[in-house]
């Protein structure tokens, strides 16, 4: 069964939630004070929804406290419609926002939109050329041979790889590897893909291409 963690401090809402999830057969469980969370169990959920204006510990803080004990989706269920706190809650690592109030079938088509990417995710292989990525371990295997990867750089790698042919600035491949809020800069992005050609070079490629003035894409 597929276990889902919903976080809020309001009682009427947390039932809400349970009641429409438990009808697609997802078991919900539920949490009204974010200070009592139980970080040894968090990677028994497939997905969590997380209020944002909470008293003790905001919606925000705890996303980034959990966000690297997690690789589940975490989406934000708030009242809060600024741009400002959309970007904020995407870039440390939210994956989605329902807004408050929100209808039954907008609860139930998100989760389960979400769900359903996720696994297709963890289930694909995908190879081009003599690399291959393996989108459940997140490894990265040329010619057969596992590449040691940083977290980052296999990220690096995975998002050009998955976008090939499409040209990405330094700024966008750091938006999506580190958020917006990440306290890296673009020159790391030059670091990383110094150190992945590097890596690559041992297997006679080279599949990250400079595009000049612009930036990089996977050829």
């Amino acid at each position: 069964m597929i276990r889902i963690l919903a976080i809020d401090d309001d009682r009427g809402i947390l039932e809400l939630i349970r009641r429409a999830l438990e009808r697609e057969g997802y078991g919900v469980t539920l949490l009204d004070d974010p200070l009592e969370i139980d970080y040894e169990k968090l990677n028994q959920y497939q997905l969590i929804l997380l209020d944002v204006m909470m008293p003790g510990m905001d919606g925000f803080r705890l996303c980034q406290e959990i966000r690297d004990r997690v690789d589940c989706p975490i989406l934000f269920v708030t009242a809060k419609t600024e741009e400002k706190d959309l970007m904020k809650g995407l870039g440390i690592g939210g994956d989605d926002y329902i807004t408050k109030p929100f209808g039954i079938g907008e609860l139930r088509a998100r989760v389960g939109a979400h769900l359903r990417r996720e696994s297709r995710e963890k289930k694909n292989r995908v190879t081009i050329g003599k690399v291959e990525f393996s989108m459940l371990e997140k490894k990265l295997y040329c010619q057969g041979t596992e590449m040691v990867l940083t977290k980052s750089e296999y990220a690096i790698c995975e998002y050009l790889a998955l976008n090939r042919g499409q040209v990405f600035s330094k700024e966008r491949i750091l938006e999506h590897v580190f958020g917006f809020d990440g306290e890296s800069n673009s020159s790391a992005i030059t670091e990383h893909i110094k150190n992945i050609r590097a890596k690559f070079q041992q297997f006679g490629i080279n599949p990250v291409e400079t595009v000049w003035g612009i930036g990089y894409r996977w050829k």
